[in-house]
């Protein structure tokens, strides 16, 4: 006996109820869904077992190709892992050398409070997901690692679903790890983020899966802004968070959608924190196709308009258009535009890929800058507290003097008289104030102090370390050539980070 089962297909409509608030609206990518009729057959099977194919044809029909994707982040190339992992050894062995012992021994990180560990040197490129809730972050990050309707996609909807801190890692099986685990684990560059409390590590997830591209880049997405929602109700400082995630990303994608164009004090406190990080800035105007072309240049310029008191820099920032998801773009939108927008914007992200390593020498040198200024400032702040200091000074208010007004001692225009010292690199002076209120003067010594007879002085090792070796390193790998691998005997390589917020 045959069954005759007549299915219409409009996929579209069935997608909108899950995915999150996803590019197009309901009636125009109805109209462009196919209809599709499958004949089942009980008794024979012959046509039962065409039914999954023809699924399959309707399904990739209304399916955008992702060709251009493994293309233009060239995911099918092959990597040389071995010269990439020597010059992480060298790079780590040089930190540990001559970079490390300088922060101990004048307490760098009680100033900056950004401890440098192994797991930050070696961890991947960091892509951050910011933006208003519901405006297709987590559709993107599905799109770009095409999880769509697998297991394993990010859950999306048009309300705000996403309450998490989640972080899209490399790893050798499909897995949850929890924010806790995370935190505890030293060989990863979560560890720091125990200090915003157990109730934010309860937010934080990781999951783990095998991916070519995620063995090259990382990807967080974030909780979407909702304005009237205030930190407390949280739980943790979503700002102090957010801030500790856009300090260490490479790249950080703010989505909006047409529809969440204003902006409200969480959204102004977020491009606050962006300050000084507008060249890692991608602005993404998300579900374009859902607007004819006279609409879309309108919400262009109304999202200008919005940012323009946000983002203070001459240039204006770029704004790529187009519709991140898996579904083909809506029937009479500028497609070719969308195409091409969202091709540009996978050739920042690959450059990102392509300059992990030489960014990270470039960042492990400009803090061994920050750690050598730190280091003349102390010492001069030292100095000075010991030729002013008499059998009959109090040395308290000795030092009160010099701490409130260091103009007057020549503090930091001695350091400027210093060769390769910049006045813009110099920090905060009222920073110095809260410096040696936790740390007594008299618990430095001066750098002149500061050598051994077999291990040499720490000033000139962080000098030969900005000035020759990290260059060299740079240079070494820009040339082609292969870094030697070093024995990390003498360095700490193999030391567990301590926990910085503990005291000794």
């Amino acid at each position: 006996m045959k069954v005759l089962v007549t299915l219409c297909f409009v996929v579209p409509l069935l997608v909108l109820a899950t995915a999150e608030d996803g590019p197009g609206s309901s009636s125009s990518t109805a109209a462009s869904a196919p209809a599709a009729k499958i004949e089942v057959v009980d008794n024979s099977g012959s046509e039962s077992e065409q039914e999954p194919s023809e699924e399959e044809a309707v399904l990739e029909s209304i399916l955008r190709d992702r060709s251009h994707i493994e293309e233009t982040l060239r995911l099918a190339a092959d990597e040389k892992a071995g010269d990439y992992a020597a010059a992480l050894q060298r790079l780590r062995k040089i930190y540990h050398s001559s970079i490390r012992p300088m922060e101990q021994a004048y307490k760098y990180n009680e100033l900056r409070q950004h401890e440098i560990s192994d797991g930050e040197i070696t961890s991947k490129p960091m892509v951050l997901f910011l933006g208003p809730w519901s405006v297709g972050k987590s559709s993107m990050i599905n799109y770009l690692l095409g999880l769509q309707d697998t297991p394993y996609q990010l859950y999306t909807g048009a309300e705000p679903t996403t309450s998490e801190f989640t972080v899209i890692m490399h790893g050798e099986k499909i897995r949850t790890v929890e924010g806790i685990v995370m935190a505890a684990d030293s060989s990863r560059s979560f560890s720091p983020l125990e200090k915003f409390g157990q109730n934010f590590l309860e937010k934080l997830v990781g999951i783990e899966m095998p991916h070519k591209l995620l063995e090259r880049v990382t990807f967080v997405d974030t909780p979407g802004i909702i304005e009237n929602r205030k930190q407390q109700e949280r739980g943790y400082p979503f700002n102090d968070v957010c801030q500790w995630f856009i300090d260490r990303a490479d790249l950080i994608f703010v989505v909006f959608d047409p529809t969440k164009l204003d902006v409200g004090l969480e959204l102004e406190m977020l491009f606050r924190q962006l300050k000084g990080r507008e060249s890692q800035i991608r602005i993404i105007l998300n579900k374009a196709d859902n607007l004819v072309t006279q609409d879309l240049m309108r919400v262009y310029g109304a999202l200008f308009w919005s940012l323009a008191p946000l983002i203070n820099v001459t240039e204006p920032p770029r704004v790529y258009v187009s519709s991140f998801w898996p579904y083909d773009y809506a029937p009479d939108t500028s497609r070719e535009l969308f195409k091409r927008e969202e091709i540009s914007l996978l050739e920042d992200l690959n450059q990102v890929i392509e300059n992990r390593l030489e960014n990270k020498i470039a960042f492990i040198r400009q803090h061994g800058i920050r750690v050598r200024i730190h280091a003349l400032l102390v010492d001069r702040y030292v100095q000075t507290f010991k030729e002013k200091m008499s059998f009959f000074s109090d040395p308290e208010l000795v030092f009160k003097e010099i701490v409130d007004d260091p103009d007057k001692f020549y503090i930091f225009k001695s350091i400027l008289a210093k060769t390769n010292v910049s006045k813009f690199d110099l920090p905060n002076r009222d920073a110095y104030r809260d410096f040696f209120g936790i740390n007594p003067i008299n618990s430095f010594k001066q750098l002149s102090a500061q050598c051994s007879y077999t291990g040499g002085c720490l000033l000139e090792k962080i000098e030969k370390a900005i000035t020759n070796e990290l260059p060299s390193l740079l240079g070494s790998i820009n040339s082609g050539k292969n870094p030697t691998l070093s024995s990390c005997e003498a360095t700490g390589c193999g030391e567990k980070p301590k926990n910085r917020y503990r005291r000794n």
